[in-house]
């Protein structure tokens, strides 16, 4: 198994992300990424692989990767598109340095999920915003 890693550009938050692919998925289904570069180790990301989201510089999100095939940017040019599940992962983030493109990540690398509610004794009784900015500096 292997992951990429992606920059989510202009995205605020993983709300924002989530209503962003819900748009792409109804008005243009399977819900996809598209990339210019075709993962070369295509086998080992199917096997398992995610997309892990970086959003505002960590780390935030991941999706499994169920496909990877060529496909077309609007203007017809050859690209590769990523299908994705439409699930979104809240992880643990992780600050992350920006990057171009994708890049692989190993297992043994990735931030692990975040843990359903209620798994986290007190977490629940901060306050919402207190607890989005801790998660905004990876700190839950």
């Amino acid at each position: 198994m292997l992951h990429l890693t992606k920059l989510a550009v202009g995205v605020r938050d993983v709300e924002h992300l989530r209503e962003l692919q819900a748009v792409r998925s109804r008005d243009n289904p399977p819900l996809r990424h598209r990339t210019r570069n075709h993962p070369r180790r295509r086998a080992e990301v199917l096997n398992g692989g995610s997309i892990y989201w970086v959003i505002t510089g960590s780390m935030l999100a991941r999706q499994r990767i169920l496909d990877i095939i060529e496909d077309q940017y609007e203007d017809a040019t050859a690209c590769t598109g990523l299908i994705l599940d439409p699930a979104l992962v809240p992880l643990i983030g992780r600050p992350t340095r920006p990057f171009q493109g994708w890049r692989y990540l190993e297992p043994e690398a990735a931030p692990p999920d975040l843990p359903e509610p209620g798994a986290v004794r007190g977490l629940d009784s901060l306050p919402a915003a207190l607890r989005l900015e801790l998660r905004a500096l990876c700190l839950l």
